[in-house]
């Protein structure tokens, strides 16, 4: 699977449980981190928790491995890796506070319209 692939398995997971203002950066030549992050968030500590463990099934159910998965417990702000594609995933709380898509400001956003349509 390529990385536009996760990304958009990704999206779809969170959209399916109601995650909130989806955005997706294209980390190419702007991060070593990984080449795309996909950054969204939820209205509580439980839906924040039920994007997570989405995510998480459907990369499982593909036969993708999950790297690391942090902030689970807490839910504040967890962070599910995929390798090449790092989800961010907020309490809506934090997400303002953090503000990833302003600290990579110069990361081009990629379109989520077609495929949460």
């Amino acid at each position: 699977m390529n990385e536009k692939q996760m990304v958009t398995l990704a999206a779809k997971a969170a959209d399916d449980k109601r995650a909130e203002d989806i955005v997706a950066l294209n980390m190419n030549g702007v991060s070593l981190i990984a080449d795309y992050f996909l950054i969204c968030h939820g209205n509580s500590e439980k839906q924040v928790q039920a994007i997570a463990k989405e995510v998480k099934d459907q990369a499982f159910e593909q036969g993708m491995e999950v790297k690391r998965l942090e902030g689970y417990d807490q839910a504040r702000w967890i962070l599910v890796d995929l390798g090449s594609v790092i989800v961010h995933i907020f309490h809506k709380d934090e997400r303002n506070y953090y503000n990833l898509e302003k600290l990579w400001g110069d990361a081009p956003h990629i379109s989520l319209d077609e495929i949460l349509a």
